[in-house]
């Protein structure tokens, strides 16, 4: 496995302003799953590129492995209400992944895949920006619970979009919910703005 060889952090800031309205902070990282904790075979776990892309792609873990390499440091904060500051994990920038599959231009939206039927959906500006798909977290490889082998990290919102048991990016034209979107959590989840709901549910 190589090691990461770019640091992206977060410009420096009082911790209460990192904090967006309706969280509080913890030093902990809670498990948060619907559902059972897949099992995964990392001699068989593939990550499948499809949708509108010029070549669709599927890599395995060596393939994957083989990639180049970076570490975010960034806060994460929970639908649920925590936000834990100053994490760090390490991966593989999602633009990098993209560029094996040539996307599409007619490509806006991407839906991410995952073991267990998982799904979520993304601005594909967004995803492109900020995007990770992380192996390790706080310097170990993620654990069962949080992901294993490889979930997305996506910062700026809150912390169902950084789906777990990642196996599948797909590229679409058109904006469609996800798995916990379909069931009344805000489409875009940004937590500055305490999008965690359907609009019409909180009226």
């Amino acid at each position: 496995m190589k090691r990461p060889d770019q640091i992206k952090t977060a410009p420096e800031q009082p911790p209460g302003s990192r904090v967006p309205p309706g969280q509080f902070l913890t030093d902990k990282f809670p498990v948060l799953t619907y559902g059972s904790e897949p099992k995964i075979d990392i001699e068989s776990w593939k990550l499948r590129i499809f949708g509108l892309v010029n070549q669709e792609k599927e890599l395995n873990w060596a393939q994957f492995s083989d990639l180049k390499w970076e570490t975010v440091d960034a806060d994460f904060h929970c639908v649920t209400q925590w936000s834990a500051l100053n994490q760090t994990w390490e991966g593989v920038a999602f633009s990098q992944v993209l560029s094996l599959a040539q996307p599409d231009a007619s490509a806006r939206f991407v839906m991410v895949h995952c073991y267990g039927g998982y799904t979520t959906n993304l601005q594909l500006d967004l995803a492109l920006e900020e995007g990770l798909f992380a192996h390790k977290h706080m310097g170990e490889p993620l654990g069962m619970s949080h992901g294993w082998p490889l979930r997305l990290v996506v910062p700026s919102r809150y912390g169902w979009k950084s789906a777990k048991w990642v196996n599948g990016i797909e590229l679409i034209a058109d904006d469609a919910p996800g798995f916990w979107e379909l069931r009344g959590y805000h489409n875009d989840g940004d937590p500055w703005k305490e999008e965690r709901f359907w609009p019409e549910l909180m009226q």
